[in-house]
């Protein structure tokens, strides 16, 4: 998919809106999957994206994190984090199938399907420029920073 136009969604999002792709052309996207709200890896990398957020904004981007969790999870996490982003809730799997982010996973010993923790860049363009996969939480957010400041 990398290069290639990422089709347009429309997906429910924290703050009782819709999160539309198309919304964003002209800017870039940053779309992370986490697997939970309130999760101790997804709530630091939450607040990595958070902390670097006027960065991103500075730049034009648009950062939203992904996961299956409902919208009332996701606004409870949202608020005691105190996310300046929206938080997307893809409960049918949709968008996680369209980034192929669903994958069996090793929990304590039994097989789970889950969200592979991951990240895309997504152009101005709407292309998909960047990928991280099986991405480890630490420094990530920097990373992902350096990479739209070299758009």
């Amino acid at each position: 998919m990398l290069g290639k136009k990422v089709p347009d969604f429309s997906i429910p999002a924290t703050g009782d809106a819709t999160f539309r792709l198309s919304d964003h052309l002209g800017h870039p996207v940053v779309l992370y999957f986490y697997p939970k709200d309130n999760t101790p890896g997804c709530t630091t990398e939450g607040a990595d994206f958070r902390d670097l957020h006027k960065q991103f904004a500075k730049l034009g981007a648009v950062v939203a994190g992904v996961s299956r969790d409902s919208i009332k999870s996701h606004e409870g996490f949202r608020q005691k984090m105190e996310f300046p982003f929206p938080l997307l809730s893809d409960a049918d799997e949709k968008l996680c199938a369209l980034f192929d982010v669903i994958k069996m996973k090793n929990m304590y010993g039994k097989k789970v399907r889950g969200i592979e923790r991951s990240t895309f860049l997504v152009g101005a363009d709407g292309k998909l420029i960047r990928e991280w996969r099986k991405v480890k939480v630490d420094g990530h957010a920097a990373e992902v920073l350096a990479a739209v400041k070299e758009l």
